[in-house]
């Protein structure tokens, strides 16, 4: 298998993983857990498993020896801040106050926003075929959440998307910065710096909430999906996306978005909170159509 073709894989796995999370996410916070809360455990978590994969792991010498140059240290804490701190904290937030529908038509204007800031920041040409793709994945996602049934209520939905949108803009602003560091190091030397500093970021925030937490009131199953969010939607969906870019542009990571609410919808119809119809179909293949214009290499 190609290195391309693994990435797209890693691509693939990582919005399979974030569309589960939508709802996942939703039955924690806020009942159990209130959002800083959750993302000051979601942080922490994930920057232990980094530093714990540094440590006790059989790192390659070459990765294990390799050193950040001081001038690198200010992108590396502009990562964390809008790939940890601005993201999760955004994100989480609004999603406690909407509904994970109107999240993931808001997260879909990600691509948009990465090929806009990739040709303003990264002078990446605007092909007409990416362009094509991604609209067409817009539409497909579009119909596939607006027809969709919404599972949970919103509380301040307005509020709550702009957050959301934030979030979306902080996400384009972290896969641009983190491209150059992916050029130049392994993923493993700065990964575990990116989420010290962004868990620094997050406690100010997220302490007194997490504090406020009464462990033994919470159920047996929110444990395991807390550890689903740490294990998976932090640790692994981050580094999944970090290696993903080593061989795939911003615009192209980006896209795979389109697949979240896709994924989602098909959870929800697995647990019988929603069904399958034309719409839904119609909607999955004009978003696999968009994925695969925009991930086409150039002959």
């Amino acid at each position: 298998m190609s290195k391309r073709n693994f990435a797209l894989i890693g691509a693939t796995i990582v919005s399979l993983i974030y569309g589960v999370t939508f709802t996942i996410a939703k039955d924690v916070m806020p009942k159990y857990i209130d959002a800083y809360g959750f993302i000051l455990l979601r942080a922490g978590g994930s920057m232990i498993l980094f530093w714990l994969v540094w440590v006790f792991t059989r790192l390659p010498n070459a990765v294990r020896n390799e050193k950040i140059k001081r001038e690198d240290f200010p992108r590396i804490i502009a990562a964390a801040f809008f790939g940890v701190a601005l993201n999760m904290l955004t994100f989480f937030k609004g999603l406690s106050l909407t509904s994970p529908i109107s999240a993931s038509v808001i997260m879909v204007t990600t691509p948009i926003i990465v090929l806009v800031l990739s040709a303003i920041i990264i002078k990446e040409r605007m092909q007409k075929r990416k362009v094509f793709g991604i609209i067409l994945g817009l539409i497909g996602t579009a119909f596939l959440i607006l027809y969709g049934k919404s599972v949970g209520s919103a509380t301040n939905a307005s509020l709550g998307n702009f957050l959301v949108f934030v979030n979306a803009v902080s996400y384009g602003f972290y896969l641009i910065i983190v491209k150059k560091l992916m050029d130049k190091y392994n993923a493993f030397t700065f990964v575990k710096w990116i989420y010290l500093f962004g868990f620094l970021m997050v406690l100010p925030f997220g302490w007194s909430q997490f504090d406020a937490v009464v462990w033994t009131l919470v159920p047996t199953d929110i444990y395991w999906k807390i550890g689903f969010v740490v294990l998976f939607s932090t640790f692994l969906t981050y580094l999944l996306n970090l290696l993903s870019m080593r061989e795939l542009k911003p615009t192209t990571v980006a896209v795979f978005i389109y697949l979240q609410p896709l994924f989602a919808t098909i959870f929800a119809i697995s647990l019988g909170k929603d069904e399958l119809s034309w719409v839904k179909i119609v909607s999955a293949i004009l978003i696999f159509v968009g994925v695969y214009l925009v991930t086409q290499k150039k002959a």
